[in-house]
């Protein structure tokens, strides 16, 4: 059978739009990226793999066991594992980089990786990744302005995850599929008490971005011809539904990925909103060990029937500083996210799915239900952020969700603040 463009973007849950986002990107005075000479082998086989995988319970062992199998396979190899957490990961790197202390392989989330690009200190992977395995859809992860900075290391999107249980407990009978049923199915569960909170819904400024998707169902494009367009009819509309939503305590204040997380493993939430690995996190610090049979992902419920879902996309990839070991580096880079042995093991043990061909017809990969409706139900109608081609996309964000928190503590109109957003933002590009 012979696999399409088409097929292969649908199997790794991500939009044709997403997928040539990269090659459009606006034009951005950053340094030249290190080239290929970089990826010359110096004989040095110690490097630094920077993460925050290391740093979180349900990741680190599994890290931990691909660079002892690597380590193992590869006389002379050490590698050691800096690790800072996801939420002060940007920071932390950009003043890594600032000090010229940034070394080895780092794992990237795809957002940030025109940020990382524009310092000048990436290697250019192309070498590497030409006549590998990788899905076209998942290699065009890793690049920015067309050079290849990263190897894709595993690739979905960020959307509703529901406990089936409470759900049901509320008389709810299935997914929600409109705006209007998903309110409905929040008021049958907060009818529920005993502390339940309906949806586990982004509250903290630090996580507002989630606002994004939500933004699109009601109609807004966000970014139009190189300039953020909030403000608009679509997005005020959107934020003023997500006030309302506040208002009447169906989503709770100060609320942000790790609380929303506690909060789906302790039973306490029906909804919540997270990438597929969020799965496995929830389901081993919760004291049901059943919780996982009980979750499944929900398509983000669209304002008017027919309409399309639609979802922010979420990938990581492994990019290689230029530098001492970047050659040693870059191997590692390659095996880990090409070869079944470390890429289906990942995957069994973290959820992550693999971004090669081969990897995603495993049986592994293919018989695992919530990773299979995942796919179906978020990945599928995921695209990249408007904002992520732009190096100045963390300000961009952090603009943007100051200006929603405004909204929801009734600090300023849906509209004052979605114009002074907009306004912002602009500035931020020009």
């Amino acid at each position: 059978m012979s696999i399409t463009r088409r097929s292969l973007l649908s199997a790794l849950g991500i939009s044709a739009g997403a997928a040539a986002l990269a090659a459009c990107a606006p034009s951005t005075s950053a340094p030249t990226p290190a080239g290929t000479e970089g990826l010359k082998d110096d004989g040095v086989k110690e490097f630094p793999l920077t993460s925050w995988s290391y740093n979180e319970a349900v990741t680190k062992q599994p890290m931990q066991d691909a660079i002892d199998k690597y380590t193992a396979a590869n006389a002379g190899v050490k590698i050691s594992t800096p690790s800072y957490p996801y939420n002060d990961y940007l920071n932390q790197l950009l003043l890594q980089v600032q000090g010229g202390q940034l070394a080895g392989a780092i794992q990237l989330d795809v957002a940030w990786l025109a940020t990382l690009a524009a310092t000048g200190k990436l290697l250019d992977l192309k070498s590497v990744a030409g006549g590998l395995d990788y899905a076209p859809a998942a290699l065009s992860l890793g690049q920015s302005k067309g050079t290849q900075y990263g190897l894709p290391w595993t690739f979905a999107g960020i959307g509703l995850i529901a406990n089936n249980e409470l759900l049901t407990r509320a008389g709810v009978s299935g997914p929600p599929k409109t705006v209007a049923e998903f309110e409905a199915a929040l008021t049958a569960v907060k009818g529920l008490g005993n502390g339940i909170v309906p949806w586990a819904g982004m509250t903290k400024v630090d996580q507002l971005k989630d606002v994004i998707p939500w933004m699109w169902e009601f109609g807004s494009p966000i970014v139009q011809d190189n300039k953020v367009v909030i403000g608009d009819d679509g997005s005020v509309e959107a934020m003023t539904w997500y006030k309302k939503l506040y208002d009447q305590k169906l989503i709770a204040p100060d609320v942000n990925r790790v609380d929303a997380r506690a909060l789906m493993s302790q039973g306490k939430t029906a909804f919540y909103e997270d990438a597929i690995g969020g799965k496995a996190t929830v389901a081993k610090s919760s004291p049901d060990k059943d919780l996982g049979t009980k979750m499944t992902p929900v398509a983000r419920p669209v304002k008017n029937a027919g309409d399309k879902p639609r979802h922010l996309a979420w990938g990581q990839v492994i990019a290689v500083m230029n530098g001492s070991g970047a050659a040693a580096a870059a191997n590692f880079a390659k095996t880990v996210t090409t070869d079944k042995s470390y890429t289906i093991d990942w995957f069994t043990k973290t959820g992550l799915p693999p971004t090669t061909n081969a990897g995603l017809a495993d049986a592994t990969v293919k018989n695992d239900k919530f990773a299979t409706d995942f796919t179906a139900q978020i990945g599928a109608n995921s695209s990249a952020s408007p904002f992520w081609v732009y190096p100045q996309f963390s300000q961009m964000e952090k603009v943007l969700a100051e200006e929603v928190q405004a909204i929801l503590i009734g600090k300023k109109s849906p509209k004052d603040a979605l114009t002074s957003a907009r306004d912002r933002m602009n500035a931020l590009i020009k």
